[in-house]
């Protein structure tokens, strides 16, 4: 008999598949350091010449779909699902992997049923609820996918979905539902970025009532300090908003301005804290107030570039108009800006706009500011 030790290198089991032995890489890709089509020679000669084997079949699938050959992973998995005799753990597999095949050619139904099916083989398999739950996630079926991470054990994630079929709701008015799943996001995952933004953006649309700064204190002191400026980042985006057409225009932006940024102050000094007060202090039109929190920023670390570019940008505006120097600076601060501020915390991924969960090492709140240019 051949030995497949080198199979298990390459499509191995891991301790979170829940005993099945699925390979979990997202896509089916295998390892760059193989050279994929000499992998896919050696496994066709391996299945000529046994023929009743199963792992090298499943194997060579996965190869094919990783080549994009779908068609070829199809047929066979549809090969060993169709045998006669097999155990339910290894049909269970070839139907697990039929669906990433289908989910990878974009026929999302035919891959929840071949999903669906293993489930029925072997159970709540946690590889099999994975591969459902993010099925329902890219597929706008967030109440399924929220239900399926819980039954994952993994909070995030189904708070986060939860938050997500709330914001669906808010976009319909359904103000109260919305607000119940928000709540219940945080019951599940009291440290949720996503669920405190969107309690603190539904404050500030309703004009940020009596009530909002104890909430926003609340969110600063429950997130993880490392995700605490997101909830700012959601909350800055939202304020023109809650700025130009607040429900009660009693205490107008500067008052708004106050109340807001009461939380930060009271908070310990912290960076990203003192640089987003000086943000809300230039969205809502003080200058020379949102100058003195940049200030903070760089007495607490000089390298902060953010604050530094404020500063900059703050200190052209007292140059000659049309200066030489002006014209100069202008132009590099307008770079500036352009640099992608947030970056994955696990992988690197650099981007210019929040997220919950990284695109390429699929890890949840990973997101990191880029305290320095050189991160």
């Amino acid at each position: 008999m051949p030995s497949w030790s080198w199979l298990r290198d390459l499509f191995g089991d891991k301790p979170d598949q829940g005993g099945l032995g699925l390979d979990l890489d997202q896509e089916g890709h295998a390892p760059p350091s193989r050279d994929t089509l000499a992998a896919i020679g050696e496994l066709s000669r391996a299945v000529r010449n046994n023929p009743d084997a199963i792992e090298p079949y499943l194997a060579l699938g996965n190869l094919y779909r990783a080549q994009g050959e779908i068609e070829r992973a199809v047929e066979l998995r549809a090969n060993i699902i169709d045998r006669k005799g097999i155990p339910p753990a290894l049909k269970a597999k070839a139907l697990f992997e039929l669906g990433r095949d289908y989910k990878r050619s974009g026929f999302m139904d035919r891959a929840l049923g071949a999903l669906e099916k293993a489930r029925e083989l072997v159970g709540n398999e946690p590889a099999i609820l994975g591969e459902m739950a993010r099925l329902a996630a890219e597929t706008g079926e967030y109440a399924a996918a929220a239900d399926l991470y819980a039954r994952l054990g993994h909070p995030q994630a189904q708070a986060h979905y939860l938050v997500r079929l709330a914001v669906e709701g808010l976009a319909i008015q359904e103000v109260e539902t919305g607000r119940q799943l928000i709540s219940q996001a945080l019951a599940v995952h009291p440290g949720s970025p996503e669920a405190w933004a969107e309690t603190v953006i539904l404050d500030l649309q309703a004009g940020f009532p009596p009530g909002s700064e104890e909430r926003l204190a609340e969110a600063l002191d429950a997130i993880e300090p490392g995700l605490r400026f997101v909830v700012l980042e959601m909350l800055l985006g939202s304020l023109p908003l809650g700025v130009f057409e607040p429900p009660d225009r009693a205490f107008g932006p500067q008052g708004l301005a106050a109340r807001l940024l009461r939380p930060l102050a009271d908070h310990e000094p912290d960076v990203l804290l003192q640089y987003y007060g000086g943000r809300l202090r230039q969205a809502l039109g003080d200058e020379a107030g949102a100058e003195v929190w940049f200030e903070r920023c760089v007495r607490l670390n000089p390298d902060f570039w953010p604050a530094r570019l404020e500063l900059l940008d703050r200190a052209r505006h007292r140059t000659p108009p049309e200066s030489s120097l002006d014209v100069q600076l202008e132009y590099f601060v307008s770079k500036a800006r352009e640099v992608k501020r947030f970056a994955c915390r696990v992988c690197g991924l650099k981007r210019d706009h929040v997220f919950y969960l990284c695109v390429r090492c699929q890890s949840w709140h990973s997101i990191g500011y880029r305290m320095r240019l050189t991160e």
